[in-house]
């Protein structure tokens, strides 16, 4: 925890330490659960009324009722929190989304009325406890959007009271951040309290799972907002200005007007970015194992000590995260810290260790990283905790906000690197161009962005001019 915090923003931070559950991962749980629902049904229906598509062919019709239906009711926004917590208007969405993928397989010549028999109670009921669970989830404040407040006084006062008389409301204020005195700004405002000033929010935030930042001083301080801005932009969280807002939604997209700053790395991005790394990187573990077996004998052959190095590294929202490589170094020469940065021609690199470097065969490891969640294929690649240049210079000294390049995950590969910014930082020039890089990569985000980067990796590798 954050020494730099006050005891009270500590508490309240350890309070929020683990995140919400975002309306997304109810959509995408709902979703399966459906389409399960959708193949069961329709599959023993078959078996039940049409023999013959008892076997793989009623598996497979099945299939393909449920692969029409979900994506049809997502179009139609059936998965929405509002749309399941109504158990009519959730049926409905269901209902039509069945009726497409019925009419596919009545297409197919296959049984449709015995299948859409057979779902349509099998999907009223599990729309019935989907509306349960939804209700006791919104109800427990599970689904809830937690949110800080920047500014006390009657701003503060104004928006907690808007809040809590709009319908449906879905944010919780956790605690609000001030530099001004009691005079201005009380200790406590309609019940929240004030937990810290201006300079240790960013602090708060990275430890806490925080939605949204709301910004309650007025218009008028532009200068003083401007100035707040620039110390948040280091977040993934969205930042907002109660004054633009009309109806207190704060919604984050292009009708989010009262957006000043929006966020990086929203739970879709998320669910997608994830679903990606794990069926790619599944695959690409499974291609390069064997790869990874001969790099591991060599190591083991070449030097004594372990086959692999573990070091610290910054991961997302400059979380530490424990990142895997083969070692390339001697064992008893290995520096966790990076406290030396390894220069062209380094004693400390063994002769195995040089080739997987050269050829970055060393980072291979970090497909087990992705599998568990710590690192992304692609992303600004993770640096060191105590990471410096070959001057001995602090990278957040070079560069200013530094750490704005971690509000997207870490990854194995990057737009940085595949455009040559790899291996020794040996000048500040070369760390504000991948600090450039990087920050084009987070606001430009896309799943063919990714692929792109993935597919022109093996080519860049081909220049090992700064890789030793």
């Amino acid at each position: 925890m954050d020494k730099g915090l006050t005891e009270a923003a500590r508490n309240v931070a350890w309070r929020m330490r683990r995140s919400s559950l975002a309306p997304v991962r109810i959509a995408l749980l709902a979703a399966g659960a459906e389409a399960s629902a959708i193949v069961l049904a329709a599959w023993f229906a078959q078996y039940a009324v049409v023999y013959e598509f008892s076997g793989g062919h009623g598996l497979l019709l099945a299939l393909l009722v449920a692969g029409c239906a979900v994506p049809l009711t997502a179009v139609l926004r059936g998965y929405r929190l509002d749309r399941m917590l109504h158990v009519r208007r959730g049926v409905l969405s269901a209902l039509a989304g069945l009726a497409a993928g019925t009419a596919l397989v009545w297409f197919a010549d296959g049984p449709g009325v015995v299948i859409a028999v057979a779902c349509v109670p099998a999907l009223v009921v599990l729309r019935l406890a989907l509306a349960s669970a939804t209700k006791w989830a919104v109800q427990q404040g599970l689904t809830e959007r937690r949110a800080v407040l920047v500014g006390g006084g009657a701003g503060a006062t104004a928006l907690i009271r808007g809040l809590a008389q709009r319908p449906g409301n879905d944010i919780r204020i956790c605690g609000i951040f001030d530099d001004r005195g009691r005079d201005r700004s009380p200790d406590l405002v309609l019940d929240v309290p004030k937990i810290g000033r201006f300079a240790e929010l960013v602090g708060f935030c990275r430890q806490a799972e925080v939605d949204l930042i709301i910004v309650t001083l007025p218009p008028e301080a532009a200068t003083r907002i401007a100035q707040l801005l620039a110390r948040f932009r280091v977040l993934p969280v969205p930042v907002h200005l109660s004054a633009f807002s009309q109806d207190f939604r704060f919604e984050d997209g292009p009708e989010g007007l009262s957006a000043l700053l929006p966020a990086s790395f929203q739970p879709e991005r998320r669910a997608v970015k994830r679903a990606f790394d794990l069926c790619l990187g599944a695959v690409l573990l499974v291609l390069l194992s064997p790869v990874m077996l001969v790099a591991a004998l060599a190591v083991r052959l070449d030097s004594p000590g372990p086959v692999f190095f573990r070091q610290e590294r910054y991961g997302f929202n400059n979380h530490p995260v424990r990142v895997w490589k083969f070692r390339s170094m001697r064992a008893d020469q290995t520096d966790p810290t990076a406290a030396q940065v390894v220069v062209r021609g380094d004693a400390r690199v063994t002769r195995v260790g040089r080739f997987l470097r050269k050829t970055s065969i060393d980072e291979l490891p970090q497909l087990f990283n992705v599998m568990g969640g710590t690192l992304s294929l692609v992303g600004p690649r993770p640096h060191a905790v105590a990471a410096r240049s070959s001057r001995q210079e602090a990278f957040d000294r070079i560069v200013d906000g530094y750490s704005a390049r971690h509000r997207m995950p870490p990854g194995i590969t990057g737009w940085a690197q595949i455009n040559g910014w790899r291996g020794e930082v040996d000048d500040p020039d070369s760390l504000r161009a991948r600090f450039a890089h990087d920050i084009y990569y987070i606001e430009n985000w896309s799943l063919w962005f990714d692929l792109m980067i993935l597919l022109r990796t093996p080519i860049s590798l081909l220049d090992t001019r700064r890789a030793y």
